[in-house]
């Protein structure tokens, strides 16, 4: 049972800093928040910019639970801008790469994998599917389930393998995110194609219009390090000289 919590994140990225941003997060941050956290690196990808806004990227963070989460937010809001006063040359390289984000908190379903079950299982993705779907108030664990049992049997067909599967806190209940691993780009081109006439597919989309208001699906690129690409966490020995 994954008894995790996660940080989710959208980042606007300033110009053509998207690779130092997404080096800067892995190989000088995550190793830091593994240390002083807790915390996992579950991913950062590029989000291609043909399916949705750019220049942007996609972090998200694995904590041991909502517990875990208080104490890196215990370390976060001490310094006089909620910021680690130990990470203030941290923060102020990052600062020149990017621009804002919008962050929100994830609960997995109780059937999604941590980051190193997924590392063990050897999953990768030539490209993520990026779901993120708008429900009735009440309805997202319901969404989430019927995504186990009806778009993934469905999807598997075309090698698409549902990867992750969260509701957002913090908010209606009213919120979810599917998230799939894509072997090839043609595979992903079949499945895309195959929507209006695939009767698997056609009953999934069609069997919750009841619950769904809105849905934005998108496709992200493993950053170097993200973990689905390496099948390990950023380590030190992948830090550069920031801080010099």
């Amino acid at each position: 049972m994954n008894d995790r919590v996660y940080i989710h994140e959208f980042i606007d990225i300033i110009g053509h800093n998207r690779a130092r941003y997404m080096h800067h997060m892995t190989a000088n941050w995550s190793p830091i928040a593994q240390e002083e956290r807790d915390q996992l690196c579950y991913g950062v990808w590029s989000l291609l910019g043909s399916t949705a806004y750019w220049p942007a990227t996609v972090n998200m963070w694995e904590e041991r639970g909502f517990d875990g989460l208080a104490r890196s937010f215990g370390i976060e809001g001490v310094g006089a801008g909620a910021q680690d006063p130990k990470l203030e040359r941290w923060w102020a390289a990052a600062a020149d790469l990017r621009r804002s984000g919008t962050d929100r908190i994830m609960v997995p379903a109780r059937w999604t994998r941590t980051i190193e079950e997924l590392c063990a299982d050897g999953v990768r993705g030539a490209a993520y599917a990026h779901e993120l779907i708008k429900v009735r108030p009440g309805s997202a664990e319901e969404l989430l389930e019927r995504a186990r049992e009806v778009a993934a049997p469905a999807y598997r067909r075309y090698d698409w393998e549902l990867v992750g599967a969260f509701t957002t806190a913090m908010v209606n209940d009213d919120e979810a995110l599917l998230l799939w691993a894509i072997p090839t780009w043609q595979r992903w081109s079949d499945a895309e194609q195959a929507h209006r006439g695939d009767d698997e597919l056609l009953q999934w989309r069609r069997g919750i219009q009841d619950i769904v208001t809105a849905s934005h699906r998108s496709l992200l690129i493993d950053s170097p390090l993200c973990p689905f690409k390496t099948g390990r966490q950023p380590s030190r020995a992948d830090r550069t000289d920031w801080e010099d």
